[in-house]
């Protein structure tokens, strides 16, 4: 059970990365060139399968009507600005509710003012029109001829255009309304959305779909904003994060029915005449129409998901397609679209972290790559633009993680099998071992080391309250997580006895700056315990301290033990000193106590006070010992200073003056323990004094 649980985690963790990872590729759209074609699969798939509202229809400026025109009428381009009046007739004739013309009209027409002018009543008498407004460069400000617009959403997300170009006013003076046909292609430079207004001089301008929708409905419809979602009438208009919708193309290559504008002019004409129409006007009754460019030359075709070489003008045919049929795209929000990701790759990761065999790792591989596309399609059909690529890369980063890992965790086990008795000597050992077979021997060699004796405070309390299997995972953790340390500063250790460690620096192998390492350590070790403590406190209902003692000097270190089995550690009054400088901690509540040896050695690194002359048990000679608090650039405690005064008073055998120096330090708990001393030898002085303090016990 242990081993199914280690394999989820193990999958979970390389899951969460994986995720992590492809989140930060999507984010700064890194993932978009990769996301536009898997966007046409999706939207040439359904627009196929789709058709377009029956109340949208397209008159098209093709090729074969500037060649009916020339060749019929000898008109060149741009056409006689009165032939859209045509156009206009025929809508009325037929009942259409509007003409909206993706045109452009912001220049005076070749042929003289009354053109315009002529084109301007045409539009007045027949359906009502909506022009376009064209973006250009620079800063412009809204034309008086132009009335402005009466809805305002008054919303932040609204794009700002700094110019507009509008008809000019003989034909502008004929519509019902101005519309603009701002293009907002994505990065990959293909056009999926419109903005559905754009604010320009102040007010804000409808896009040229929404402005023919709006002509028909009337003041009485309403726009307003909630939310991420634009509410136009019965319908809504969910936007992206800059206030654009994105748009579902319908029919073979995003097409309404279209009509050709020479057939449309000239079926006007036919019934003036009182001639048969090539297209009866009844085709266009209750409908929207629209008027834009197809031929190549007039330069007006864009590339959409469905069609790389599309007339501008179908954006606008398929916005009011969305808005009268409900059916816009709605952006699948970021937070959605994290927690996707993350659960794609996590699932992959999990799945074929309990793959073993290749029979068992391809399918799953299979499925889960295949899993990504299949949700967007699904998604695309219930109208969600949902990213693919970040979840199939999440995917693949997912089952590759997975099958490192278990690459890494099969050689992790034969090479734990293999060299299982590295658990009990150190990798330094073996490899000298290895290299000269000869140290399988009894015996020794006499070397400067530094050695580390640590202890649990009150362990036997607290370990009275735990059972034998808590006390036994505690101890697990508290060890393994000292050993690693002690080990990642070149440490040898020689043995556990309970809760006590003994490591050693300087042996097998040669450290000139063995001090250093074993000072650090012992410091790392005091600072990852206090991480821990109140992780363990919930446990053992007490706050887990260690006391640590330092010493450097000569020892025997080697293989010591019997001839079938023996031990490589150490020997020697240097080595006892230490354990002794362990237990003194107790006595000068203090948690790390290193020798004048080591302290010669490392004070340059490191931060530390003087706290005694200490004549341990079992020596006769007193020993100078520091208490090591941090690394050189830490700063000094407040009160340092007045304690080294005090320890000379001590030393010299002035206790009074010791007194009132220990006694401005309350907070001090060492300092306290000097001030206690002193009064009871200031109460009974001793007959000599050398300025040691001899302990009585280990």
């Amino acid at each position: 059970m242990f081993k199914r649980g280690g394999k989820c985690l193990r999958g979970v963790a390389v899951g969460l990365v994986a995720g992590m990872l492809a989140v930060l590729v999507w984010l700064p759209g890194w993932l978009e060139s990769l996301e536009g074609p898997i966007w046409a699969w999706r939207a040439r798939f359904f627009s196929v399968r789709e058709t377009s509202s029956p109340q949208v229809k397209l008159v098209l400026l093709d090729q074969a009507s500037l060649d009916w025109g020339q060749r019929e009428n000898s008109w060149a381009w741009p056409w006689p600005r009165e032939v859209y009046g045509a156009m206009a007739a025929f809508c009325k004739r037929g009942g259409a509710r509007t003409l909206a013309l993706d045109m452009l009209y912001t220049e005076p027409s070749v042929y003289g003012v009354s053109d315009d002018e002529a084109m301007g009543e045409a539009l007045r008498e027949g359906t009502p029109a909506v022009l376009g407004a064209v973006p250009a460069a620079g800063e412009g400000t809204w034309p008086e001829y132009v009335p402005r617009p009466s809805r305002n959403v008054n919303a932040a997300v609204i794009a700002e255009s700094g110019n507009l170009v509008f008809p000019v006013e003989e034909i502008a003076a004929g519509s019902a309304a101005v519309g603009h046909v701002a293009g907002l292609p994505d990065g990959d430079g293909v056009f999926r959305r419109i903005s559905p207004f754009r604010r320009f001089d102040g007010s804000e301008v409808p896009a040229l779909g929404l402005a023919a929708w709006l002509v028909v409905q009337g003041e009485s419809a309403q726009v307003r904003l909630s939310g991420r979602k634009l509410l136009v009438g019965q319908s809504s208009m969910p936007l992206d994060a800059r206030g654009n919708t994105i748009l579902r193309f319908r029919g073979v290559g995003g097409l309404p029915e279209a009509f050709s504008a020479a057939a449309i002019v000239q079926s006007e004409l036919r019934l003036r005449e009182g001639e048969t129409p090539t297209v009866l006007p009844e085709v266009f009754k209750d409908c929207y129409v629209f008027v834009g460019c197809s031929a190549p030359a007039l330069l007006d075709l864009r590339p959409t998901p469905v069609n790389p070489k599309c007339p501008g003008v179908v954006l606008h045919t398929t916005f009011v397609d969305n808005l009268l049929t409900d059916s816009f795209m709605a952006d699948a929000t970021r937070e959605a679209v994290i927690l996707g990701v993350i659960i794609m790759a996590v699932g992959a990761a999990v799945c074929l972290t309990y793959a073993g065999r290749w029979w068992q790792a391809v399918p799953l591989a299979v499925g889960w790559l295949g899993l990504p596309l299949v949700t967007g399609f699904a998604a695309y059909g219930r109208g969600w633009w949902w990213p693919v690529a970040v979840h199939e890369l999440s995917a693949m980063l997912g089952l590759v993680g997975a099958l490192a890992m278990n690459y890494w965790a099969e050689g992790r086990q034969k090479a734990f099998i293999k060299q299982a008795f590295r658990h009990y000597l150190s990798g330094e050992v073996i490899e000298k071992i290895l290299r000269d077979p000869g140290h399988l021997q009894l015996g020794g060699e006499k070397r400067e080391l530094t050695i580390m004796f640590t202890d649990l405070a009150g362990f036997s309390t607290f370990s009275e309250k735990l059972g034998p299997v808590e006390l036994t995972a505690l101890l697990n953790d508290y060890l393994s997580e000292m050993t690693d340390i002690i080990m990642e500063e070149g440490g040898t250790l020689d043995k556990y006895e309970g809760d006590a460690i003994i490591a050693f620096w300087n042996a097998p192998l040669e450290q000139p700056d063995h001090a250093v390492r074993a000072c650090r350590a012992a410091l790392r070790c005091q600072r990852r315990l206090a991480e821990l403590r109140d992780e363990y406190a919930k446990n053992t209902g007490a706050a887990l301290r260690m006391r640590v003692g330092i010493n450097t000097g000569d020892v025997v270190v080697g293989n010591m033990g019997s001839r079938k089995r023996f031990n490589y550690t150490i020997l020697g009054d240097a080595a006892n000193l230490a354990s002794r400088l362990e237990g003194a901690n107790k006595a000068f509540a203090t948690e790390t106590m290193v020798s004048d040896s080591t302290w010669s050695r490392v004070s340059g690194a490191f931060t530390g006070r003087k706290l005694a002359d200490l004549r341990v048990v079992g020596r006769r000679s007193a020993v100078t010992v520091y208490e090591l608090t941090g690394l050189a650039g830490d700063a000094a405690p407040a009160g340092w200073d007045a304690f080294a005064r005090g320890l000379e008073h001590f030393r010299q055998g002035r206790f009074d003056e010791a007194i009132r120096v220990f006694e401005q330090l309350p907070d001090d708990p060492t300092a306290g323990l000097y001030l206690r001393r002193c009064m009871l030898l200031r109460a009974d002085p001793p007959a000599s004094w050398d300025g040691v303090w001899a302990l009585t016990e280990k």
